[in-house]
């Protein structure tokens, strides 16, 4: 992967180039056909993603609905941090909405590199809580949503 792409992506921007490239050195590239789930809702999780060219499709199944969108990420974005945060099911289903490349980062490697270099742990870790936290505000707004729907 090329450290110059990183540094386009929210979670690596406070990076040094030098960090940056040690994180191009454990991603590994994927690509996927339109439809394709990368991972599913429940599946144990250990590597994040991050976009490298078309969209991924965030959903959930929601019984008697069915397929409920959270989000539609494209190239620069990433998505499944959780995984390499905590150690816990998938809490959705991402899906190739088009046809996608995607580098995938395996939580030990990032591990590894975390441990060795404090400095990007520390860069990143801030970037996971506010990631999170973001994503946490945009899901309680949907759900107030759902609430003041579901009252008609």
């Amino acid at each position: 992967m090329d450290a110059a792409v990183l540094k386009k992506v929210a979670l690596f921007e406070g990076l040094t180039q030098g960090q940056l490239a040690k994180v191009a050195q454990i991603a590994q590239p994927r690509s996927y056909p339109t439809g394709a789930f990368l991972f599913r809702e429940g599946e144990a999780g250990q590597d994040m993603f991050v976009i490298a060219e078309g969209k991924v499709r965030i959903s959930k199944s929601v019984p008697g609905i069915g397929e409920e969108a959270l989000a539609i990420l494209e190239a620069g974005q990433y998505f499944g941090e959780m995984a390499v945060i905590e150690d816990s099911a998938r809490s959705a289903d991402a899906i190739a909405h088009v046809a996608c490349t995607v580098w995938v980062i395996e939580r030990s490697r990032l591990d590894q590199l975390m441990f060795t270099d404090k400095d990007l742990a520390y860069v990143l870790l801030w970037t996971f809580v506010r990631t999170l936290s973001e994503r946490l505000r945009e899901t309680n707004e949907k759900i107030k949503g759902f609430f003041a729907i579901s009252r008609f």
